[in-house]
This record gives C-alpha cells, structure tokens and sequence, in this order.
C-alpha cells in the first residue's frame, strides 16, 4: 500500500515518523563510524610503539651517531688526561676537564634518550659512573691529592670504555668504533 494512498490526515504523521526514523538511523551510523575510528586511532600508536621498541629510527640513529662523535673526541684526549695525572699538573688535568670534556655528560643524555628503551636504564647507569668518576677526578684534582687522582683517572678510563660499549652496533660501525 503506498503512502499516496492513504488518507492525509494519516499521511503527514507517517512521514513524520518515517523522516525520524532516517534520522536516528544517521545518528546510530555516526556514533558507529566514531567508534570504529576511535578504536582504530587508539590502536596505530600501539603498534608503533611495539615497532619502535625493536629498532632505532635511521633519524635516531643519525642523532646518536653525531652525539657519539663528541663523546669519542672526548676519550680520544684520555691519553693526553693521563699524562696530567702521571704529571700532577692539577691545573691543566681541571682545565681538561672542565674544557674539552666538559660535554661529555650532555652526550651521554642525549645518546640514552634516544636508546631503545630496554638499554636505557644500562646506559643511565654507565652514564652516572663515568660522570661520578669524572667529578672524583676534578676533585682530587682541586684537592691536589696524587693517589686519589690516580685512583679517579683509571675509573674514568674504565668509564669511557664502559659507556662506549652501550653504543649501537650500527653507530659503531658508522664511527669506525668495531
């Protein structure tokens, strides 16, 4: 029976109610859409996060590669440091230390924040090792005490070396570090 056939005064009600209906009907596919999206916006970063928890970006990479640099440049004048000790020149081993070797701590920060995040408490810890040693040996040197600075420079080396291993295997290759 079609809707023209019906008298008027049972027409207009109809449409009213069948206008209504598409309307509800709009609202439910809507809600259903927002959902559908929602849940599949919640779910990529999900899957990133897994993604990146077994790699690190090549961005990343270059990052850690260029505050590596810095950090090697600064082992690289351990032979130098030692010479200062064996000397107990206390100005010049404070003068390295507080110059050239004065970023290393900044490196270290920088290269464990872009870790993965299961070698980052690793690195955190080798980190403040070598940056406890290096306070140790500004202070013996201040304090112009020969053992102790003995002492703190052969915990330094160890430091550096130490730290120098957390490094990527892709980052050492790069720097020529294997």
């Amino acid at each position: 029976m079609a809707l023209r056939s019906l008298p008027t005064s049972v027409r207009g009600p109809l449409a009213q109610a069948a206008a209504g209906l598409a309307r509800g009907l709009r609202s439910l596919l809507m809600l259903v859409l927002t959902v559908a999206l929602g849940a599949s916006l919640l779910a990529a970063p999900a899957q990133a996060r897994t993604k990146a928890a077994t790699a690190i970006s090549a961005t990343d990479l270059a990052a850690i590669t260029h505050q590596a640099e810095g950090f090697l440049a600064a082992r690289d004048r351990l032979p130098e440091l030692a010479s200062l000790v064996n000397a107990r020149n206390w100005v010049f081993t404070r003068n390295l230390l507080h110059g050239p070797m004065q970023e290393v701590s900044r490196e270290m920060l920088y290269i464990n924040k872009l870790l993965l995040s299961a070698d980052r408490p690793e690195a955190d810890k080798r980190a403040s090792a070598l940056k406890a040693a290096l306070a140790d040996l500004d202070e013996a040197a201040r304090l112009q005490d020969g053992d102790a600075l003995r002492k703190a420079y052969i915990k330094v080396a160890s430091g550096f070396g130490r730290y120098a291993q957390i490094l990527p295997e892709a980052v050492k290759i790069e720097l020529k570090q294997v």
